[in-house]
């Protein structure tokens, strides 16, 4: 069966990443080996058909071989590398009313057991979950089937998801006011000010927590504290504008909300092994690359 699914992503995954006419469905299809890069990842479990994906998170690093899927939960920025390629994944874009109306309908069904307080983690596809996936996919091959099965398709597959042991993570991300749901929001609000200053305290008013809470919760769900969350959003969006070349690095510290250019520089050159200036020029240098983006 991952043989199937990995045919039908390749079937439909012209370039690295394709966005596709399935409502939430992303394809991921890498055949060469890649530099390992930075990605900001929303909520959405990754479906991993062939190959091996490295994700890490501040103190969290995950490694997803073929037959496994990655659940993240949270916007997290996270370190990409592919272990094994070729690589090929599907890529569910998690929508929180479509699993809080399945949960209603399942009426306590599906077990609820401790939830993970990962904000991404990984576990095994199960043979049912694996074929519902593989037809959700094939979708693709029949479009004139898509508008009335796909609902359908994504609904089996997160009632399968609820029954794993990913389920009660997933419940209690879908949920308006757990723990789990304030450190999604106060990271999503930290990802909307990252360029601004901002204190735990500030942070911790918005999540709703004390500052002891706050930092507890937010490095369990994360791997990083939210200063240190705040800073990695900044780093990659710095080396993403300096790739591109349009600015120059002491405008690139300012933009992402730098006051001092020697702490850019030196907190960029901590987190990518070279000065802002030099690692620009490599990065722009290098042969054009395809990567994982999820």
């Amino acid at each position: 069966m991952l043989d199937r699914l990995a045919a039908a992503i390749d079937r439909h995954c012209p370039g690295t990443t394709s966005d596709t006419k399935v409502p939430r469905l992303s394809l991921i299809s890498v055949g060469e080996p890649v530099e390992p890069s930075g990605q900001l990842y929303e909520p959405m479990v990754c479906f991993v058909a062939a190959g091996a994906k490295r994700t890490t998170a501040g103190d969290l690093s995950l490694v997803a071989p073929a037959g496994e899927m990655l659940l993240t939960t949270i916007d997290l920025p996270v370190d990409v590398s592919l272990e094994t390629v070729p690589y090929r994944s599907a890529v569910l874009h998690l929508h929180g009313p479509s699993i809080a109306d399945l949960i209603v309908e399942m009426d306590g069904t599906a077990p609820v057991g401790a939830p993970a307080t990962a904000g991404h983690l990984k576990a095994p596809m199960t043979p049912e979950l694996l074929d519902a996936v593989t037809r959700w996919v094939e979708l693709l091959d029949a479009p004139g089937d898509i508008r009335l099965l796909a609902p359908r398709h994504e609904s089996e597959i997160l009632y399968r998801l609820l029954g794993s042991s990913l389920g009660p993570i997933l419940r209690q991300w879908s949920l308006v006011d757990s723990t789990t749901s304030r450190v999604r929001d106060v990271a999503r609000w930290i990802r909307e000010h990252y360029t601004k200053p901002i204190s735990v305290d500030m942070i911790a008013s918005e999540a709703r927590m004390s500052p002891a809470s706050l930092h507890r919760h937010f490095k369990a769900t994360t791997g990083m504290s939210p200063l240190k969350y705040q800073k990695q959003l900044r780093l990659q969006e710095a080396r993403r504008r300096l790739a591109a070349g349009d600015s120059t690095a002491a405008q690139v510290a300012h933009a992402v909300g730098y006051v001092s250019p020697t702490q850019f520089n030196r907190e960029y050159r901590s987190a990518y092994g070279r000065p802002p200036g030099q690692d620009a020029a490599r990065l722009r240098s290098r042969p054009t690359q395809a990567s994982a983006r999820r």
